[in-house]
């Protein structure tokens, strides 16, 4: 009884914290649009950062591999880098996606219908 309680509560938290940004003021496109406006440069040279990062993670992991050349202990391996390096790229390839969206929904013909002052247009 006291695990379904906990899920219960847990749920009713969820919808209790979803609801109110669903009826909040629709002031909050604007505020937004304001802050692409802004930093619009930097929200795309972040993105990059991040994708770049994700990349040279993976690069770096397999080069160690390949430079070795010697036989490795798979679970050994995991445990030590794998596991870290993983939390690592999702972590930057999450960031550059959240703000890839971000981005698309602030430009021209985006979901929040803002007139772009930024990205060359």
């Amino acid at each position: 009884m006291k695990k379904l309680m906990k899920k219960l509560n847990f749920a009713i938290v969820g919808l209790m914290v979803s609801a109110s940004s669903a009826m909040a003021a629709g002031g909050a496109d604007d505020a937004l649009c304001m802050l692409a406006e802004k930093f619009g440069d930097i929200f795309e040279i972040m993105q990059t950062l991040a994708f770049v990062g994700a990349g040279i993670t993976i690069a770096g992991w397999a080069w160690g591999y390949i430079s070795g050349g010697k036989a490795i202990d798979p679970t050994k391996e995991v445990k030590e880098k794998g596991i870290p390096m993983l939390i690592g790229f999702i972590l930057l390839f999450g960031i550059g996606t959240v703000l890839s969206i971000f981005m698309t929904m602030t430009g021209e013909g985006g979901s929040m219908g803002c007139v772009p002052q930024f990205f060359g247009n």
